[in-house]
């Protein structure tokens, strides 16, 4: 199995395949560049990645790879690695990405169903993005919610394939993040901590199920390339 930067460095063991694994987030910590630490990590250790852009472009999301080191033009070349865009469609735009949709619900439920929901076994593969809050703009939260749960969530488990849902503490209902925490085989937070003299981003995991983990905070630190690891 690929391994998970960050995360199964704070577990015992590695991280089982077919995992949903729910990043609760402030919307100032270091999220965004975790997740390319993580899409950087899965991939040098032999797996493949479908990143999903929703708050940032497509060429913001390659610079950041490119830059921590990720030879990206060739496991996009070896088809290890694919950008999914929701960003452009929702500025009105055309994607030049072979993959890119539409938040709106209906219309995913369609593609979910025809793709995810019919693949083949696949534990290399790893699912990440950046805020998936961003289809609470676009749809009711049940419609969506509903998506994930019958359509997205499935289709993973069947292809025992890895998920990570990024939702950012404060735009959602509180059912929300409490349905999705019903649903997940972890739960990870990261939050800005400013208690001190300087602000701190911070990560733990609250729960980690079937898996032994270390539950406390610990720092991220930043590196100059805004390539994240853990403050030893």
């Amino acid at each position: 199995m690929p391994e998970i930067p960050l995360i199964e460095e704070l577990t015992r063991e590695p991280i089982p395949a077919g995992s949903i694994l729910l990043v609760e987030y402030d919307s100032a910590s270091q999220w965004y560049n975790a997740s390319i630490t993580i899409t950087a990590g899965w991939l040098k250790t032999g797996g493949k990645v479908d990143y999903a852009a929703f708050s940032r472009s497509p060429d913001e999301i390659r610079t950041q790879l490119k830059r921590i080191g990720v030879e990206l033009e060739k496991f996009e070349g070896d088809g290890k690695f694919v950008m999914t865009d929701f960003y452009t469609p929702m500025l009105g735009q055309k994607s030049k990405e072979k993959d890119s949709h539409s938040l709106k619900v209906a219309d995913l439920s369609i593609y979910l169903g025809q793709t995810l929901l019919r693949g083949t076994p696949d534990p290399d593969m790893l699912y990440i993005g950046d805020d998936e809050s961003t289809f609470a703009r676009f749809n009711d939260e049940k419609s969506w919610t509903e998506l994930e749960f019958t359509r997205m969530i499935p289709g993973i488990k069947a292809r025992r394939s890895t998920l990570f849902i990024p939702l950012t503490m404060g735009v959602l209902s509180d059912w929300v993040y409490k349905r999705f925490e019903s649903v997940s085989d972890g739960v990870i937070e990261i939050k800005l901590d400013e208690s001190g003299e300087e602000a701190s981003s911070l990560i733990r995991i609250r729960v980690m199920h079937n898996v032994h983990f270390d539950s406390r905070w610990h720092e991220l630190k930043i590196g100059e390339n805004f390539e994240v690891t853990l403050e030893k």
